[in-house]
Formats: C-alpha cells, structure tokens, sequence
C-alpha cells in the first residue's frame, strides 16, 4: 500500500497529535536514533508522504534489527567517541526496467574502511568496487563499513555511489558522536563546560525534486530523462527530518508516517540551552532562521570552535539565522529567558501562574547580590510584576491562529470563541522556525509547509519528556 493511501486522514490526525503530544508532555527531549557500535541496514525502496496529501517513491536505509522499512532519512546513528563502528549494508532495492544499481555508505569526517563481507552470486561475483568506496550489488553482497568515532560532533553519511541521484532518492542520514565521558544528566556537546545542554533537537535539512522520483519509479533510474533534471534541478518539497510541515509537528512514529519516524518539536522552558543539530542533508542550502534570540555556534563539521585545545567554544559567533550548507553540519546553542521584553511573562500576580522571583512579591525589591534569574521559574526578575505594555483587542476584534493561548502570559490561558486555537493547551510562547527561503514554506505551491516548525517556550512547572 502506497503512503497516498492515508491521506484523507492525515490533516486531521496531525493536529490531534500535536494536541496530544503537547498535553501529555511527549515530544522527545532527546534526538531519535540508534545507539551501538553495530548497525545492520540494507536500502529498500518504499514511498515518502508529503503533507499535501502526495507521496514519492523513496530508497532508503532500512533498519534490519527494527521494523525493516526503508526511512527517510536512514537512521540517525548515535555512537560515543573511541568507539569502532561497524554498519553491515545489504542492497535489497526494486527498480522498474533494467539492472538494480549497487549502494553504498560514505562518512565524512571519518576514515572509514569497507570489507566484503558476503559476496554475492553464490561466492562468484565480488562486490563492487565504486569511486568512492566498496558498493554492495543486489545479489547477496553484505558491504562492512568500519571506522573510529574519533571526534564528538554532528555527521552525516549518504551513499557514495551515484550520490546526485542517490542521496535525492533518500540515501542520507546523520550520525552523532556523543564524547568521551558523556553524562546524559548533565550533556555537553563537546566534553566542555560551554558545550553544555539541557535539551537537543536535530534539524536534517534536505528537498527533493517529485519529477525525478517519479521518471525513477515509472521508467527506471537509467532512463535519459533523468539526468537533465539532476542537471537543471529544481526542488518542489522540503524537508526537516525527512518531513513536510505541519507533518513534521505530529508525534514520533504514527503510524500514517511508516518511512518518516522522526519529527521536529523543539521545546524548552526560559532559561533552558538547546543545542541545535543543523545538517544540511540535501544538495541545495538552506537558511534556517530561529525566531525568539540569537543562537551561538559552537561548532562546525564536528570540529568545536576553539583558538586552542581545551579552550572551549571561545572563537564561537552568534546569529539569528543558521545558513545549513550541503554535507555540512553546525551546532549551536540557543537560549531563551525573556530578558529585554520589559514585563512580565508570568503575568505577575496573574492567579493562574503565581509566582515570586528569589522569593520577592510584586512590589518588594530584590537583595543585593540576588541572581538575575529566579532560580525556579528562570524569569528575568529585573521585570517581575511588570504589566503587559498594550491593552490587547476584544476578542470580537481579533483574529487567531492555533497556537495562540487566549493571554499573552506564559503557563495562562485566556477565553477564546468556540473552535479557536486548541494547538497550545500549556499556554507556551510559539516562535516560528523556518527556512528564509520564503517558497521553501510551501508543499509544491501550497502553503504553509515545506521546511517549518514551532519552537515552544514552556512555563517553567510543565514537564518536557
């Protein structure tokens, strides 16, 4: 059954998720992946869905010790640093008309050696030897891809063998070294006090031309149509974690979403560090651009922005906008608190989100030496009971969209007409994250999708899973 087969539920189901996720605190607060040192995939074809109602064919990594379907992108692989890795890659794809082309793994950033495991044709035939590397046939070849996590950081891999067709087939994905001494209650990117977290979120960045993979489903991946529009490509999706918005906002996994297990929900609450994983997994660039603050980049292709060994971060630059480069990957630190808004997020004495800042009512001023930050609500207590500065609109006066809460105060709600809103049930500040190439908010034309997600800002008493 194609993917397209679901979709008369799909607007309906994605919303209901997303109101479910939020409410029941499920978005992941860590990256979906795979963790080990040996990883067993073989490429398989299947279909990608986008989020106005179409679907493609897809190649794609497939996990053999999970469900066994081909995903888009393949596994996120995450390994700690000084480990041997080993991947075992079987080529098990379809195609209509002619041979099936052989597959294969590379690893930039890695030195990676390939071994001939099983060779198929009953032991007769080798597997192949490609330009870049060992490539696995579609007759029993097993390809070993081995290599030394050497470096923590945020890599990608794809195939090696036709990779302008391949990787815009789907054959892509990212790997995360965690480093030495990781210690996922207090994580550091880096092995370094400045590299530390307290969430992380991927955000693979890729697209994809519908007219290629059709000719490839329909005509076969040899047929001459293909390469003039590899040659003059021009992508119609885009993708965060190999989903289309508002796709990409449904839980991790549903079930009309069987080649895309990933999502992208970035949530946090003030004063909380994400650190975002941004990969450029396609072939075109794209500029993701954070509302809400600066983030500050740490580093680059795994390699942390340091002037010397053990300096940490400090030649690190700070953006509003993360430009995400074709097979590179940056990371980044962003934090949220609310300082320079000049009132109160809280809503001050407001009685749905009580609360004092070091301990200090409305109206009481603050000891000397007191933090800046209230150590429990992370509020800027320099604004602590600080009204909101406008008198908003009546609500016969407004217009809303979903995600608006009904009170501009973080944690509250307000009354709405019946039928409004419902997208933000823990009454979060909801910046837009998006590509800043404005058509890329689009699903072939339509809008709003393409590459687009919501980063919440969550009161400082609901729980982030």
């Amino acid at each position: 059954m194609k993917i397209s087969e679901y979709r008369p539920l799909n607007m309906v189901a994605v919303f209901a998720a997303v109101l479910l996720l939020f409410s029941s605190g499920g978005v992941q607060a860590a990256i979906d992946g795979l963790s080990g040192n040996n990883f067993n995939l073989t490429v398989k074809a299947d279909y990608v869905s986008t989020a106005d109602g179409g679907s493609m064919l897809l190649w794609g990594y497939a996990n053999v010790d999970g469900n066994g379907r081909a995903q888009y992108p393949g596994p996120t692989l995450i390994v700690n640093q000084g480990q041997t890795v080993n991947i075992f890659l079987k080529n098990d794809l379809f195609v209509t008309g002619g041979a099936v082309p052989p597959v294969s793994m590379v690893f930039p950033g890695h030195a990676a050696t390939a071994t001939c495991v099983t060779s198929g044709g009953g032991g007769l035939d080798p597997c192949v030897q490609g330009d870049l590397t060992l490539e696995a046939e579609n007759d029993g070849d097993v390809v070993r891809y081995t290599f030394v996590a050497g470096k923590p950081g945020t890599y990608t891999y794809h195939s090696g063998t036709n990779p302008g067709l391949q990787m815009e087939m789907g054959l892509t994905g990212a790997i995360i070294v965690r480093p030495t001494g990781f210690n996922a209650a207090s994580p550091q990117a880096y092995g370094h006090p400045d590299t530390a977290y307290t969430y992380e979120q991927l955000f693979f960045l890729t697209e994809m031309d519908p007219n290629i993979h059709q000719a490839v489903e329909f005509y076969g991946p040899n047929h001459s149509s293909i390469q003039p529009m590899l040659d003059n490509y021009f992508s119609n999706y885009w993708f965060i974690n190999g989903r289309t918005a508002p796709d990409d906002l449904a839980a991790p996994n549903v079930f009309w979403l069987p080649t895309q297990p990933y999502n992208s929900v970035p949530r946090m609450h003030p004063g909380d560090t994400l650190l975002m994983r941004v990969v450029g997994g396609g072939r075109e660039m794209h500029p993701f651009h954070h509302h809400g603050n600066h983030a500050r980049v740490i580093a680059r292709d795994g390699r942390m922005l340091e002037s010397t060994p053990g300096a940490g971060p400090d030649i690190s630059t700070e953006g509003f906008t993360i430009t995400a480069t074709p097979g590179k990957t940056v990371d980044a630190l962003f934090t949220w608190t609310g300082e320079g808004l000049n009132w109160d997020i809280y809503g001050g004495t407001d009685v749905n989100m009580p609360h004092t800042c070091n301990g200090k009512e409305v109206g009481q001023a603050q000891d000397p030496g007191a933090p800046k930050y209230d150590p429990v609500t992370h509020e800027y207590c320099a604004d602590h009971g600080k009204p909101f500065p406008v008198v908003l609109p009546g609500n016969q006066e407004l217009a809303f969209g979903g995600w608006w809460g009904g009170s501009p105060y973080l944690g509250s709600l307000g009354t709405l007409p019946p039928g409004e809103g419902g997208l933000n049930p823990n009454g979060g500040f909801s910046f837009m994250w998006h590509s800043h190439t404005e058509k890329e908010l689009t699903n072939w034309d339509i809008f709003p999708g393409g590459m687009l997600t919501m980063m919440i800002i969550e009161a400082y008493n609901v729980p982030i899973e």
